[in-house]
């Protein structure tokens, strides 16, 4: 295992990132949501003892992800498939992440699993100056309301740079990839809508979207947003044949991806800037045997329990302050 306790801290360096957790729910009942799944009785079992196994591994790999490079966790953290603020603060306050200040952004979104996003930071590296969600209006093919996480947004300052940060988590290609691509487009169109309201109020204003997309850089949703508003997509060169975020019939997919307004890449003196990225898949997050070897080490897979950390590998980047 690589030794990250090693690397020397580097000031100038900050790690920002976002990891889909894969159902962080605690064990309790929640009449509002369908967590019936996620209880002791149920048929996946989920006890406290899996749910602390859970919480315990996850502190592990976020207190770790960008370390090498940079000496300390990560600054910023977007989370997808919490269930609620409580299973948040039981795990920045678990044993690898309480020693750091780590607070957290949270609101309860109408997703119909009550699974929503979060953004966990360091308090000491990012001051929060405001936070907004938004939400996306999708229907079934009955005309029904399709009810799905929102999107986060939230500004505040890391070293001294302003900052917008806009953590998402779009609808799954659970139905096919053809039948469901509508539904990330809309979303597509809020966060561009998102950006342009921004822009609007400064034309040089830093964002960072983030998220589980349910798409790879190469489709429309992800190029629109690109294109549209000249965006850095590290993660384009990131995705092979042999690597990605999430492993379905034996192919890779890169799903979880981060992308930066260009004024992260040609910037000014003594302001933050994009320095690199890539995919936390080291091999303590990977199957070690078997025919998955090397696909990420599930929590549960069906109703089978494996106790591994999630379905998705973490994604993150390298900002630095020049």
């Amino acid at each position: 295992m690589d030794n990250f306790e090693d690397a020397p801290e580097r000031p100038d360096l900050h790690t920002i990132g976002f990891y889909n957790v894969e159902n962080l729910f605690d064990i309790y009942d929640d009449k509002r949501t369908n967590d019936n799944d996620f209880l002791p009785i149920s048929a996946k079992k989920w006890t406290p003892n899996r749910y602390d196994n859970k919480l315990r591994k996850l502190s592990f790999t976020i207190a770790n992800i960008g370390r090498l490079e940079t000496g300390k966790p990560p600054a910023v953290m977007g989370l997808a498939e919490v269930e609620n603020a409580k299973v948040i603060e039981d795990l920045i306050n678990y044993e690898h992440l309480k020693s750091y200040n780590y607070n957290y952004v949270h609101y309860n979104s109408p997703d119909e699993r009550g699974i929503d996003v979060a953004l966990i930071y360091n308090a000491d590296m990012f001051k929060i100056d405001t936070t907004d969600t938004f939400s996306i209006y999708l229907e079934h093919a009955d005309g029904t309301p399709d009810y799905t996480r929102d999107i986060l947004l939230v500004s505040g300052s890391l070293h001294g740079d302003y900052i917008h940060i806009i953590v998402n988590h779009w609808s799954s290609r659970h139905e096919g990839e053809k039948e469901t691509e509508q539904k990330r487009l809309v979303s597509s169109e809020k966060v561009a809508e998102i950006i342009d309201s921004l822009q609007t109020q400064n034309s040089d204003a830093k964002i960072i979207v983030m998220g589980d997309f349910n798409d790879n850089p190469s489709n429309q949703s992800i190029k629109n947003l690109v294109n549209n508003f000249n965006l850095y997509n590290p993660m384009n060169t990131l995705r092979s044949f042999s690597r990605g975020t999430v492993l379905h019939n034996r192919q890779w997919f890169l799903f979880d991806q981060i992308f930066f307004t260009s004024n992260f890449i040609a910037t000014t003196t003594n302001a933050l800037e994009y320095e690199t990225a890539d995919i936390f898949d080291v091999d303590f997050l990977k199957q070690f045997k078997g025919k998955f070897k090397g696909s990420p080490f599930r929590t549960y897979v069906g109703k089978k329990y494996h106790g591994g950390y999630s379905d998705h590998f973490p994604v993150y980047a390298i900002l630095k302050k020049n």
